[in-house]
């Protein structure tokens, strides 16, 4: 990626006099003022490197550099101010958390040198959380996959509470979309503890041991202290540890929202793994008074109603397609777990079943959740 600079000013012969000094040097980009320097960071970013004169009118420098590091937290911010007053140091270092700060008149090596110190610490920062990124995702991958190994109840569970979360954040508009989704999908990772079938039963309605009840009880603190030490998932941990929290419990606490859809989500799923229809599980759910946040059970009623747009088939193994959804366990011949209901099909799951097709063999037909916009490409002999 092509470093660039975006110099921001209420002068344009200074924003000029930058443009001949150093475009030989530097991509340089110019923003006349603090609102068309915001405008120029979502229109024109990503920026390596923003400078800003201090004293600008409407939006002085301080103010500008704050916003602009909400806007591009990973942009590196310098200050160039003719006021060189140790108190505006101060208030930019603290406020607009700024690289440097340099004082006008600027020689034009010390200029140089700072830009080049810039760009070198924002490849720094991208490095940094790239390489966080990846140990994350490689981490997250792992757990799953013990998961799904240790415990595929367990797995299939998370799988499909994990696509009707994230429908619901969506259709409510939440922030951070990706950390309720990341909590929906972890959610079970405490189940290992879990013996295989007592997760059965529990997915099946039935009644569990003592020592069942206290060891499922104990799931969601378990898989949040698991991810607790993990970076930039403190948030993710916190919605899992209350994954099991009535809403009349969190009125007065600090709950998240992702923590009251994942609530809503666990207990629909269990409902309707009884054979109840979705809207016989969700007149349950409303008669439970103080049970689940209102505006998620309305979510949820609303998702709900858009996914009606599905028709239930039974179809060979061969012809699944991408974008069906498992609406049954999917058993081996030899009587193991394959993926459970909720899954929905793609290439990893259709390259597995080409593996155990011959032996030990499927179970066939597979009934499956059909698109209804899908359902009309099916040759008529599909079934």
């Amino acid at each position: 990626m092509v470093a660039k600079i975006l110099f921001v000013d209420d002068d344009p012969n200074i924003l000029a006099g930058f443009e001949r000094l150093l475009r030989k040097t530097f991509p340089i980009a110019t923003a006349l003022g603090g609102q068309e320097g915001l405008a120029a960071l979502s229109e024109r970013g990503p920026f390596s490197v923003i400078v800003s004169d201090f004293r600008m009118p409407e939006m002085d420098g301080i103010h500008f550099l704050h916003r602009a590091r909400l806007a591009a937290p990973e942009s590196v911010r310098i200050m160039l101010s003719g006021n060189a007053d140790l108190q505006t140091a101060i208030e930019a270092v603290n406020e607009g958390h700024i690289f440097r700060f340099l004082t006008k008149p600027c020689q034009p090596q010390i200029l140089r040198d700072a830009l080049t110190a810039g760009i070198r610490q924002y490849e720094l920062i991208c490095a940094e959380r790239e390489l966080l990124e990846k140990t994350l995702r490689g981490s997250l991958k792992v757990l799953v996959e013990i998961l799904q190994l240790i415990n595929p109840e367990a797995f299939g569970r998370a799988t499909r509470i994990t696509r009707l979360v994230n429908k619901i954040a969506s259709a409510m508009q939440a922030q951070d979309l990706w950390q309720i989704e990341t909590a929906a999908y972890l959610s079970q990772i405490g189940c290992v503890i879990l013996p295989d079938e007592a997760m059965k039963k529990f997915y099946r309605g039935q009644d569990l041991t003592d020592e069942e009840m206290r060891l499922f009880a104990m799931h969601p603190f378990i898989a949040s202290e698991l991810l607790s030490n993990m970076p930039r998932m403190e948030t993710v941990a916190k919605i899992i540890s209350d994954q099991e929290r009535s809403f009349q419990d969190t009125v007065n606490a600090e709950v998240l929202l992702g923590s009251r859809i994942l609530k809503a989500v666990l207990d629909f799923d269990r409902i309707h793994a009884t054979n109840i229809s979705d809207s016989d599980a969700l007149e349950i759910m409303f008669s439970r008074t103080g049970r689940y946040d209102p505006n998620v059970l309305a979510a949820l009623q609303m998702v709900l109603d858009v996914e009606a747009g599905y028709e239930k088939m039974s179809l060979p193994s061969r012809k699944l397609k991408d974008g069906m959804i498992i609406d049954g366990d999917l058993f081996l011949q030899d009587g193991r777990l394959l993926v459970a209901k909720g899954y929905r099909v793609n290439l990893t799951l259709r390259e597995r079943m080409k593996n155990f097709v011959q032996k030990p063999g499927v179970r066939e037909p597979v009934r499956v959740l059909v698109p209804s916009k899908m359902v009309k490409t099916l040759s008529p002999n599909t079934q």
